[in-house]
């Protein structure tokens, strides 16, 4: 902070109006404010302290302001204060007028006017002032705010005056402390130091989790060693020093002994392993030969079986070889067998077949029947052209039915149209007017928003303003008890000042010593000194009075701020509320806010409405499209009805010729179809039963032949030799299991 200008007018000792030029006394450094008592030195250092914070430092505040006014100005010229200085690079000018008691402007006696104070600030790049603010809160806020320091902190500091500097020293610790923490910045430090101390804490948590940790893992070993570490775990408690060196040492140790004692288990497991191997290889030799000796055995007992059974064997062998022989006819024996089944079957479906045809062809054979099956396929060929004429016809009469089902539905979409479009203009009409009421309902909305938001502006005023009142009335009685309370300490230590002052000659008589000067008269004789009576005020009395005197003084003081802070606010809210009741503005806002939503509410159906009327008219073309396609269509369907008469009727007479007896050209092809089909079944049913006939005799002459050259008188005594063939397999079976036994 630097000061450039200070102009004092009516303060303090100065009646008039004097100008200090600190620019001017700083040009050489250091300056000095020096003079005789009452000259205002101090006055200027408190016309500096009431510039700034609208007060003077220590027990010269006397809270009411008009104490500060000389008593040696003229009664029209007002207090005034002006400082003009630069603070956090900004150039700023402050005045301040304390409260006044002017002379009335009509009649005798003096009204008392409010203080008033201006802040502005200096625009290098316009070379104007600019007015920042006048109100007294703002002021202070804006002045402290670039400052750093409270108007106490601001008279313990900067200016020191008349014993504050005592008081400075004089408090605790605490209190310096704060002050010069914020004087000085030095809360980064207290925050290092702060984070430093969290990290040793954590730190040590860390430390003696890490501890806990490797002892319960001491403690693990310990459990799963047993006896192997005679020697216990270090008994140290987590965090102490040295305990992880002493927890790694023990582990070491118990390390080595297992160590040892697995070594020794591991040789004594190799030599039992080797006195296993060797006793092993001396059990199997024993198997082995245990072994040998059963097989033995067991071969002398199956070769005594072996010759008990040899004549079995040998009448088995024979019959074997008859059954050999016969094996040779059993081929064309499977073939006669085979035909005859043929023949049978092939007969069965002949007879079937034959009994399925018409009488008229009970005697044909199979050329005659193929070439029935043959007439009625040509016939059946020649039906083709009358079903496509049936399906065709059959297509006519659904497009007919489609054409009558088309014209039905357009008649109703016909109908709907009209019975739609004869309510349009009144629809339509309904829909605007919904549209208009809700457009004028909003305008009257957006009108009644514009006085419902001043509205509730003034009625918070109106709140504001008779919590304000009640405010000030408190504050008021706080702060008349606060000077009184102040008055009355300044008595008291006024009062003990001049028992003071009264009784000083034997406070200094206390003092003296025979042979000495005396610090008043210089005289080294004391014959009669000053006693101290009962009711004597020493120096720790006064200045007790006094500290309470200041207290008191400071506490109305803030008293008289808060009131003035007070009464500011209470004017403010005054000059935007007026001065109409706060029940009748609730009611007026009340009123706005009913009628507003009233018509937010009626206007908010605005953009549905529109919605309505746009796919309203949609809807009208809509309709008016489709009474124009029904028109179309229906001339369309008359040309299509008669095309489809016409290819109807020619249809019919040729479908007519086509059918014959028969109730439709399908029934008589699948007649057709079902005759041919039998007729071939049957034609082919007797030409089979003729082939197997056939088939038949080779294989009787066959079977003969075979059964002579395989030296069999007939047929049937070949075919008696191969019923053994089940007997010769289980022969074939025992005797490979007896040449098997006998390898063995």
């Amino acid at each position: 902070m630097r000061l450039h200008r200070l102009d004092i007018t009516a303060f303090g000792p100065f009646g008039g109006t004097q100008s200090v030029d600190f620019d001017e006394l700083s040009t050489a450094g250091l300056f000095l404010l020096h003079g005789p008592t009452g000259a205002g030195k101090t006055s200027v250092l408190d016309a500096v302290c009431y510039a700034l914070y609208g007060a003077v430092p220590g027990a010269r505040q006397s809270g009411q302001g008009l104490t500060l006014r000389s008593d040696h100005a003229a009664p029209a010229t007002r207090t005034e204060i002006t400082l003009e200085l630069t603070v956090a690079g900004r150039r700023l000018e402050v005045t301040r007028q304390p409260p006044w008691a002017r002379p009335k402007k009509r009649g005798t006696g003096t009204t008392t006017e409010k203080a008033q104070s201006w802040l502005r600030e200096y625009e290098a790049s316009a070379a104007t002032w600019k007015d920042l603010s006048r109100s007294h809160q703002e002021i202070g806020e804006e002045i402290t705010q670039l400052l750093g320091m409270s108007r106490e902190q601001f008279c313990q500091v900067v200016l020191l005056p008349q014993g504050d500097f005592a008081r400075f020293l004089r408090a605790d610790a605490e209190a310096r402390g704060k002050l010069l923490g914020r004087l000085f910045d030095t809360h980064r430090f207290a925050e290092v130091e702060k984070r430093l101390a969290e990290r040793r804490r954590a730190t040590e948590a860390e430390v003696r989790e890490g501890d806990a940790a490797l002892l319960a893992d001491a403690h693990r070993m310990q459990q799963a060693a047993g006896d192997i570490v005679e020697v216990p775990p270090p008994a140290l408690a987590p965090g102490e020093p040295g305990l992880a060196d002493a927890v790694l040492t023990w582990a070491a140790v118990a390390r080595s002994t297992a160590r040892e004692r697995l070594t020794l288990a591991r040789t004594a497991r190799t030599a039992a392993e080797s006195g296993q191997a060797a006793a092993d290889r001396v059990l199997d030799d024993v198997r082995e030969v245990a072994r040998l000796q059963r097989r033995f055995t067991e071969a002398r007992e199956r070769a005594a079986r072996l010759e008990e059974r040899a004549d079995a064997h040998r009448e088995a062998q024979a019959r074997m070889e008859r059954a050999r022989k016969a094996e040779t006819v059993a081929p064309a024996l499977d073939l006669r067998d085979a035909a005859e089944a043929e023949h049978r079957s092939a007969a069965t479906d002949e007879a079937r077949a034959r009994l399925a045809l018409p009488d008229s062809y009970a005697g044909a054979g199979a050329p005659g029947l193929a070439a029935a099956a043959r007439k009625a396929a040509e016939e059946l060929g020649g039906l083709e052209t009358a079903r496509r004429a049936e399906r065709r016809l059959g297509e006519l009469t659904r497009e007919r039915a489609s054409l009558d089902r088309q014209e039905r539905e357009d008649e109703d979409v016909r109908q709907d149209a009209e019975s739609w479009l004869a309510t349009w203009e009144a629809t339509r009409a309904e829909l605007q007017a919904r549209i208009e009421s809700a457009q004028d309902a909003t305008t009257r909305a957006e009108q009644l928003a514009e006085r419902r938001d001043p509205a509730q502006a003034r009625l918070r005023a109106a709140r504001q303003r008779d919590q304000f009142a009640r405010d000030t009335d408190a504050a008021h009685a706080r702060a008349l008890a606060a000077r009184e309370g102040a008055t009355d300490a300044r008595v008291h230590w006024l009062d003990l000042k001049e028992q003071r002052l009264q009784g000083i000659a034997a406070e200094l008589a206390a003092g003296l010593v025979d042979g000495e000067p005396c610090a008043v008269c210089g005289s080294s004789e004391h014959p009669a000194p000053a006693r101290k009576d009962a009711g004597h005020v020493d120096r720790e009395a006064e200045e007790r009075a006094l500290a309470a005197y200041q207290r008191a003084d400071e506490q109305a003081t803030e008293d008289e701020r808060r009131l003035g802070v007070v009464r500011e606010a209470l004017a403010a809210a005054t000059a935007e509320a007026g001065d109409a009741p706060t029940a009748r503005l609730a009611e007026q806002a009340e009123e706005l806010e009913l009628r507003y939503a009233e018509a937010r509410a009626a206007g908010s159906g605005l953009h549905a409405a529109r919605e309505r009327l746009a796919q309203a008219e949609l809807e009208h073309e809509r309709r008016v499209a489709a009474q124009q396609e029904v028109a179309l269509r229906s001339a369309a369907r008359v040309s299509h009805r008669d095309r489809n008469d016409r290819e109807r009727a020619s249809l019919e007479e040729e479908l007519a010729q086509a059918r014959g007896a028969a109730d439709s050209v399908a029934v008589r092809a699948a007649q057709l179809e079902r005759q041919a089909a039998l007729l071939t079944e049957a034609a082919e049913a007797v030409r089979v039963a003729e082939d197997t006939a056939q088939r038949l005799k080779d294989a009787d002459a066959r079977l003969s032949d075979a059964a002579f050259r395989a030296g069999f008188d007939t047929p049937q005594a070949a075919a008696a030799a191969l019923l053994d063939n089940a007997a010769h397999r289980d022969l074939q079976r025992r005797l490979d299991a007896w040449q098997l036994e006998d390898g063995a």
